[in-house]
Order: structure tokens, then sequence, then C-alpha cells
């Protein structure tokens, strides 16, 4: 062959492959995907109200969908009206072989919905929901992914408001445990199967922050319920909730403490200074009242005992105690003032009888009486020794006088007893604590 024929030959192969690849690169996959949802989603080709068939392709088996989800924030946990908030990305996968189709030899890797009313949906809903919403911003948050074996994909964003029933017995050192479930609404376990996905079923965003609460950890687990109907599926996620106790110990605590140390001052000042003890005293009462009052407020009225309840009311407690302990000491100082006036007129007419006996008396009169008086005193039988009026006497008192003792005694009495307080307290609660975990 001429050396010019094999030229045209070369150029004439080299155009036909130039333009198989020119045919190729102009195949347009937008085309091909409405095509596809064409075929199978077509009028008369898909019934959405049909579930797919069971595992071995069968009507008699149940469906299975599989779900995981991300939990993306936790806003807030609200003790009195005992719910919580939270925001996630559901997800939810199964198997429609109906949906099957070709992936133009692996090129296609899934095709993507947004209207969830194309296809058959599980009946999925929150059993304790309050409230939730969809998000819409700028787009509807949801796709449906279908896969060419037919697999689904249905992923959505909610916010939701779930009950959450609290035990507050051991507030504000409690533990909380608040669940997320989720059932089937009409179709029964033979119809319709929800599982958790293998692997990872529940994840949550790093840096997760809480004001008041820590997240220590989470549990999936079922929660098949019966009915008069049939037993429905049923799914849960249990997040365990550790109350962070810094903040009451700042904001409650400490101050209740303070409180009460400061209603002690009064034991420290002149019990003739009236109006400055009552007037503290009646301040940290009324503080007090007050501070336990707001707390309440924050907080379901429940018929059993807090340990919060158990703190204010003792720290109110030694408030009130220490305004009756100055209504104690006045009532005591008035009986010392009577009692020395009694004192004093006594020994003013036992001064003025025997100024009179003396007149009258000659000296061996007066020698006789004198005589007597002695012997009177010598047969007088000798007092016991009592301990606590030892005790008492070794106090810094002035003429040993009973409203002082009072004084003295509370300035030690009343720390000790709510330092015992303490002790009791924070052994007994932290050790429930350590029992509840």
């Amino acid at each position: 062959m001429a050396p010019g024929h094999y030229f045209w030959a070369i150029f004439y192969f080299a155009c036909l492959c130039s333009a198989s690849l020119a045919n190729n690169a102009k195949v347009n996959f937008r085309e091909k995907e409405k095509k596809i949802l064409d075929q199978i989603l077509g009028a008369g080709k898909y019934d959405a109200r049909i579930r797919p068939s069971g595992i071995n392709g069968t009507d008699l088996e149940a469906t299975q969908v599989f779900v995981n989800m991300f939990l993306r924030s936790i806003s807030k946990i609200d003790d009195y009206k005992m719910e919580y908030s939270v925001q996630l990305t559901f997800r939810e996968q199964w198997l429609d072989e109906r949906l099957k189709f070709d992936d133009i030899g692996g090129r296609l890797k899934y095709l993507t919905l947004t209207e969830a009313n194309r296809v058959w949906m599980p009946d999925l809903f929150f059993s304790n929901e309050k409230e939730g919403h969809f998000h819409n911003i700028i787009m509807p948050n949801v796709y449906i992914r279908i896969f060419p074996y037919g697999s689904v994909l249905y992923s959505i964003r909610i916010s939701l408001t779930l009950a959450c029933p609290m035990n507050l017995k051991l507030y504000p050192l409690d533990r909380q445990v608040c669940s997320l479930r989720m059932a089937s609404y009409g179709w029964t376990t033979a119809d319709l199967v929800f599982l958790w996905k293998e692997g990872d079923p529940v994840q949550v965003v790093k840096n997760l922050h809480l004001p008041r609460f820590t997240l220590e950890k989470f549990l999936t687990d079922y929660c098949n319920s019966k009915t008069n109907t049939g037993e429905y599926s049923c799914l849960k996620v249990d997040l365990l909730f550790k109350r962070e106790f810094s903040y009451y110990l700042i904001q409650i605590y400490i101050p209740c403490c303070m409180l009460v140390i400061v209603s002690w001052v009064s034991f420290w000042l002149d019990q003739g200074a009236v109006p400055a003890r009552v007037s503290l005293g009646v301040t940290t009462l009324l503080t007090m009242a007050t501070q336990t009052s707001g707390i309440n407020a924050s907080l379901p009225p429940v018929s059993y005992t807090k340990a919060i309840d158990v703190w204010t009311g003792v720290c109110l407690t030694f408030v009130f105690g220490a305004l009756l302990e100055f209504a104690l000491v006045n009532y005591a100082s008035r009986s010392d003032m009577h009692r020395e006036n009694m004192k004093k007129k006594r020994r003013e007419l036992e001064q003025a009888s025997l100024d009179a006996a003396s007149d009258l008396l000659d000296t061996d009169s007066n020698a006789t009486f004198a005589m007597l008086r002695q012997c009177e005193v010598h047969m007088q039988a000798p007092k016991r020794p009592n301990c606590c009026r030892s005790w008492l006497a070794k106090f810094p008192t002035r003429k040993c006088s009973r409203s002082k003792r009072i004084d003295v005694i509370s300035r030690i009495t009343f720390p000790l007893v709510f330092a015992l307080f303490n002790l009791v307290y924070w052994s007994t609660y932290l050790f429930r604590e350590e029992e509840e975990e």
C-alpha cells in the first residue's frame, strides 16, 4: 500500500476516536437522572402507599428500618417544666426493591429527592415530644437518597422539646436521665420494625456545652410497647445528665452560710444594744426567707423533701434561733436586774434592822448575837460541787450574770452544731449520690 493510503487510514481512525470521545463527553447525567426518576416513580409504576417487601422480598416479613441520629445541640433543661430541648439530624434507611435502577456502570452513585411524599415513608413519631418543628431556612433541611440497589436514606434536621420526668430528691446533687423515644404509630411489629444502625447509631457534637449540666453518657435501647391493637416497635436514647454543682455552691450554699454566720454577730454585741441586735436578727431572717422563696420559685412543687430544702430549712432555723437567743438574753438580763434590785433591798432592810438592834442591845447581847450567827454559818451543810457551774464559772463574765453566760455559750454552741450539721449533710447526700450513680 502506498504511503499516502497509510496517512489517510490513520487520519480516518483518529477522526472516529475523537467523535466517539466527543459523544461520551456529551452524556448529560442530569438528564439520565430525570429519566430514571420518571421510570421508577412514574404514574402507575410506584405507589407510595404500599410498604416495601420484607427481608426475603416477601410481604410476610416486616420491613426493617435502620435509625441513626446526630445530636447537634441541647439548648436547655428546664427543671420546673421537666423538659429539655434538642436539635438533631435524624436519619432513617430501609430497602425498597421497587426503586432499583441502572447506575450506568457505577457512574451514578445515587438519586436525590427533596419531596418525602414521592416514596413510602415509615410512620415514626417521637412519643415523649411536647413541641417540634422542621427547619426551612433557606431551603427545607431534608433530603432523600435512592441508591441503585433500592436502598433509601431519609435525613432531616428537626428541633424538639421533649418531656423529661425528674427525681429531685438529691437536688442540686442529682443526676437526671432524659429519654428520646421513637415509635411506629400505625404499623405493628409484624409489618414494620425499627432497628438501631450498627456501629455508632448516636453521635453527639463535640464541645457540647450546657449551662448547668454535663452530658456524662448516653445509651441506646429498645422500648417496644404492647397495646390492645398490637405490639409496636420503639427505640429510645437515654441521656445521662449530671448537674453542675459549682453554680449552686456559689449562688445558694455559700450565701446561706454567710447569712448564718452574720446572725452570730449578735452574740458578740453588748446585751444592752437592743436596736442593733434586733435589726441584725430580723434582717438576716428576712434575707434568708427571701433566699429560700427564690430557690423554691425555680423548682416545681413536689411532695417529697429535696436536699436543698433540708439545707435552707436548717439555715433558716439557725438564723431564727439566733433571734430567739437575743430574746432569751433580754429576758435573762431583766431577770438579773430584778434579782439584783431585790438583793439590794434585802440588804438595806437587813442593815436597817441590824442598826436598830445595835441601839437596843448592849455589848453582851451583841456578842451573843454574833456567836449565834457564827454558829448558824458553821451549821449550814456544805454545798456539793456542780461540774456545770464550775465550767461556766471559768468564762470571763461580768458578775456571773445569766444573760452574759447565755451569749458566751451561744458563741460556742451555734458554730459547733452548724459544723456538725454540715458534716452529716454532706456525708449523707454525697454518699446517696454515689449510690444513685
